[in-house]
């Protein structure tokens, strides 16, 4: 990381069996963090996650865990805790999307996105906050996005919540600052994924074209930055947004 300490810290990633989740899973391995992957329902990625993870020297686990939901969330802390014996490092990745514009859009397409992206966070940071404040050490990093900056036509749900993470982030480094916990977020742009992959080459081509860097984005590059802010030596970082996005939020 490098580490000025010998102990052996550990991650938990939410949403890390695939896609930029599964990166930040690897790319924390690789700075020699113990990784505890969440996912929601797919076993077989998250355990072919936790496998890499192992590949590279550390321990690793898949734990299923629905985010939207407090005392999932409590119950996940317990078991991360319960495995590892400390949770050093928290990314608040697990995401979705329900896309449509806001007079198509129902009340439970916007509560669903809600409820996994924004609340699913707040309830992550409140079972880690106690915690990490007893060990006076803690990273959180929250996935935010280039849309909760300049928002999106479509995603009036997604943009709302990925701009209510800046909130939670800024308010809860004031929160934590003082007992060696800091909150920090990184915003993606357009990201190489399954899910940008699978829209039609017209939609790729036209937010290419948005992109001052010419290119998407690739999940390890955003996961270099979230590792960033999840070094020990970072300690003075706090509150900060760091947009991994070729420049479209400029």
């Amino acid at each position: 990381m490098p580490e000025s300490s010998s102990i052996v810290r550990t991650a938990l990633v939410t949403g890390g069996s695939r896609g930029i989740g599964r990166a930040i899973c690897l790319e924390l391995a690789k700075a020699g963090c113990n990784v505890a992957v969440n996912y929601a329902g797919s076993a077989a990625a998250a355990e072919e996650t936790a496998a890499q993870c192992r590949a590279l020297g550390v321990r690793a686990e898949a734990f299923q865990a629905d985010v939207s939901s407090a005392a999932a969330c409590a119950a996940l802390v317990e078991q991360v805790l319960a495995a590892f014996g400390r949770i050093d490092v928290l990314v608040n990745n697990a995401g979705v999307t329900r896309d449509n514009l806001l007079l198509r859009m129902s009340e439970e397409d916007y509560d669903r996105v809600l409820d996994t992206n924004l609340k699913g966070a707040v309830f992550c940071c409140k079972a880690v906050a106690r915690p990490m404040m007893r060990q006076r050490y803690g990273r959180i990093v929250n996935l935010s996005s280039v849309v909760g900056l300049r928002g999106n036509a479509g995603q009036v749900n997604y943009s709302a919540s990925k701009a209510g993470l800046i909130g939670l982030t800024k308010s809860l480094a004031k929160e934590l600052a003082s007992r060696g916990v800091t909150a920090n977020a990184v915003a993606p742009g357009f990201i190489e994924t399954d899910m940008t992959n699978a829209l039609p080459e017209a939609a790729r081509s036209a937010m290419a074209a948005g992109i001052p860097a010419g290119r998407p984005g690739l999940p390890e590059e955003v996961a270099r930055a979230v590792a960033f802010f999840a070094r020990e030596d970072a300690g003075y970082i706090t509150g900060q947004v760091l947009c991994v996005d070729g420049g479209m939020a400029v």
